[in-house]
C-alpha cells in the first residue's frame, strides 16, 4: 500500500520513522527485535527498508512525520549511529516532500502518546490507517481514518514547527557527535 500512497502521515513515539532511518539505525533496531532474526533476515529487512525509502528520494511520496522528542534521545546503535541518524533527518527535511516535527518533552501529555500510527492517503480511494504491533499489524478504514487524521492534526499543533524541530535535531546531533 505504501508504494501506492501519495502522502503518508506518520507519528512515532519510540523510533525514527522507517522511511527516514539510516541503514545502521535500521540494522540496530532489527538485531534487537524480539523475534531474534538471523543475520540473513536482518540484512533482508534492511534491504527492504532501503528499497521503500526510494519512494521519498525519487519524490513519489510526501511524508509528514511527527515524532516524540524521546526518539531523538534514544541511542539506537550507539552515539555514532545516532549522530548519523540525526544528520540524515536534517538532510531529509531539506527535501520538498518531507516535513518533520518534534513534540518536545515540555509539551507534557498529548493526543495518542501511547500509540504510533501511519495514515496513508491515495489519489483515488479512501485512506488507510496502519498500526504496527508486536502480535501483528492493524489496518483501519472509514471513520478510523478521520479520527486518526484529527489526532494527527492535534499532534502537529502540539509539535514544534519544522524549522524549530530542525534546530532541536541539530543541537542534539552536535551534542551526540563523538
Amino acid at each position: 500500500m505504501e508504494s501506492a500512497a501519495t502522502t503518508i502521515q506518520n507519528f512515532e513515539t519510540l523510533v525514527v520513522p522507517g522511511l527516514l532511518q539510516t541503514v545502521d539505525y535500521t540494522r540496530a533496531i532489527t538485531v534487537a527485535d524480539a523475534s531474534q532474526p538471523t543475520p540473513q533476515a536482518v540484512e533482508e529487512r534492511v534491504a527492504v527498508r532501503v528499497e521503500r525509502q526510494k519512494l521519498l528520494t525519487e519524490e513519489k511520496l510526501r511524508l509528514v512525520a511527527v515524532i516524540d522528542e524521546a526518539v531523538l534521545h534514544r541511542r539506537i546503535g550507539g552515539p555514532e549511529i545516532m549522530a548519523d541518524q540525526l544528520t540524515a533527518l536534517l538532510e531529509a527535511q531539506d527535501r520538498w516532500n518531507v516535513i518533520i516535527q518534534v513534540i518536545p518533552f515540555g509539551e507534557g501529555a498529548y493526543a495518542s502518546m501511547l500509540s504510533s500510527f501511519h495514515i496513508l492517503s491515495f489519489d483515488e480511494g479512501p485512506g488507510v490507517v496502519y498500526i504496527e504491533g508486536l502480535t501483528g499489524d492493524l489496518y483501519a478504514e472509514g471513520e478510523d481514518v478521520q479520527r486518526c487524521a484529527k489526532v494527527f492534526d492535534d499532534l502537529r499543533a502540539s509539535a514544534l514547527s519544522p524549522a524549530a524541530s530542525a534546530e532541536m535535531i541539530k543541537d542534539l546531533r552536535d551534542r551526540e557527535t563523538p
